[in-house]
């Protein structure tokens, strides 16, 4: 789980998840991810609530949502956890158009040094 928190904490940082979230999201939900020096691995992919936590944990920006259509304001105010759940619901991580957005992201994560594996059922 280190490596996974490095990894959303230097995405943040960089903003190279900027313009990708629905891509972003499907790739930590259903995608294996490893580091491409030592073939670490980083994940194999997440249920939708751990993905949810670990967004809570580490602060991602709740203004993301926009990306998918929908309005922060409308989202859960409290209960971050739950907010970040919700998105993923919205972004239909198992749908054609985030399977293409994944494949995009995937090259962002290639260049930062980390492998994506393909989608499931692919």
């Amino acid at each position: 789980m280190d490596a996974l928190s490095a990894l959303l904490d230097t995405l943040k940082k960089g903003g190279q998840a900027n313009g990708h979230l629905r891509g972003f999201l499907h790739v930590f939900v259903g995608r294996k991810i490893t580091r491409t020096s030592d073939k670490t691995l980083v994940s194999k992919g997440l249920a939708w609530r751990e993905l949810a936590e670990l967004l809570k944990k580490v602060r991602w920006d709740p203004d993301a949502v926009k990306e998918l259509g929908l309005d922060p304001d409308e989202m859960p105010p409290r209960d971050r956890e739950r907010y970040w759940y919700t998105a993923i619901l919205h972004a239909k991580v198992d749908g054609a158009e985030a399977i293409d957005a994944g494949n995009k992201f995937a090259k962002v994560l290639h260049k930062l040094g980390y492998e994506v594996g393909p989608a499931p059922g692919a």
